[in-house]
């Protein structure tokens, strides 16, 4: 009778990955200061700092790219005009009109033809002059322009470096992106301190534990339940990598959505070597299930998306601070050795 009830116990969890675990008020919380040991913080952004971009930065997500207009960021102190060629593949040039130097942006885009809007000048692949001179890479979820140094010892790709992701067909993304006074670095190492994670985000997460055995400067793996308000929460195990300099990836390795990603991606604005240092962060989520609830998801995506954007946007009002804190007192300490 008790092996019969134990197998029915462990049948339920595995049907059913919510949790009861009560949310700790924060008069009980566990502070997290002991394990984010800032040598072992900069040590792994040290790591991740050595990882080639190839030249590659993200410019945003995908759908902010349409068929028939063009679009501009900014991407490490350059105007960038992003458009679609006739078979819809992204193309990526300079921001400005070689004719007089207008803004590209919001411009008719005709079988792959950017129609500047203060007198209709062409530009794109085969105009003269050709205006697509930047490589460009849609990968489906985000839009990539390679335009930032090539580390030494590395070579300009054809494509950026790419973290595995879950089947399109089979799962569901979301893209958000905000900038904040900061330069990158800022933003990786604020997600390379996962310890912060259920004390600085408490409505989000909790019961956190790096596991140091499987863990290294290239990659951590930790526990984390994901709160579902005070009561309930669903456990998952998750590794945190870095593909490249700029990019860090949370992917779930154990629990309910077994390979969903997070994607954490920083561009920055400004020039390098620029002061103060303008960086956007873009958060791609694509998540996956194999549960039958998922596939409902899925036909309600447009609203699900909602959510996920509006619950990474409040982390990040959170983090953003603290990339940018980050960033002042580093700024500080160096105006103080200069001075």
């Amino acid at each position: 009778m008790l092996r019969v009830d134990r197998s029915w116990r462990e049948d339920v969890r595995r049907r059913i990955p919510v949790r009861y675990l009560p949310q700790t008020t924060p008069a009980h919380l566990r502070g997290t200061w002991r394990q984010a040991k800032p040598a072992r913080i900069e040590q792994a952004l040290a790591a991740a700092l050595r990882r080639p971009t190839h030249g590659w930065l993200v410019a945003g997500a995908s759908t902010e790219v349409p068929a028939t207009r063009s679009v501009m960021r900014t991407v490490a102190g350059r105007e960038v005009a992003l458009w679609r060629d006739a078979d819809g593949s992204l193309l990526a040039g300079p921001g400005a009109c070689p004719h007089l130097g207008a803004r590209l942006h919001d411009c008719d885009v005709v079988d792959g033809t950017v129609l500047c809007r203060w007198h209709g000048m062409p530009l794109g692949r085969d105009t003269d002059p050709p205006w697509n001179t930047y490589a460009a890479h849609d990968d489906g979820v985000l839009v990539w322009v390679r335009l930032g140094p090539v580390e030494e010892g590395a070579d300009p790709t054809d494509r950026p470096v790419l973290a595995m992701r879950p089947r399109p067909e089979g799962s569901i993304a979301s893209v958000i992106s905000l900038a904040a006074t900061c330069e990158p670095r800022d933003i990786m190492a604020n997600r390379l301190d996962p310890w912060h994670g259920a004390w600085l985000h408490p409505y989000a997460f909790s019961d956190l534990r790096v596991d140091d055995d499987a863990s290294s400067d290239d990659r951590l793996v930790l526990d984390v339940a994901y709160r579902l308000g005070r009561t309930f929460a669903v456990p998952v195990r998750a590794e945190f990598t870095c593909p490249d300099s700029h990019t860090i990836v949370m992917t779930i390795t154990d629990g309910e959505g077994v390979g969903s990603v997070v994607e954490t991606h920083a561009t920055p604005l400004t020039a390098p070597g620029a002061h103060p240092a303008r960086t956007v962060m873009t958060e791609a989520v694509v998540a996956t299930s194999d549960r039958g609830g998922f596939a409902v998801a899925r036909r309600m995506a447009r609203l699900v998306r909602v959510g996920m954007r509006a619950s990474a946007t409040q982390l990040w009002a959170d983090d953003l601070e603290y990339a940018a804190r980050r960033y002042e007192m580093r700024r500080r300490d160096a105006g103080t050795l200069e001075g």
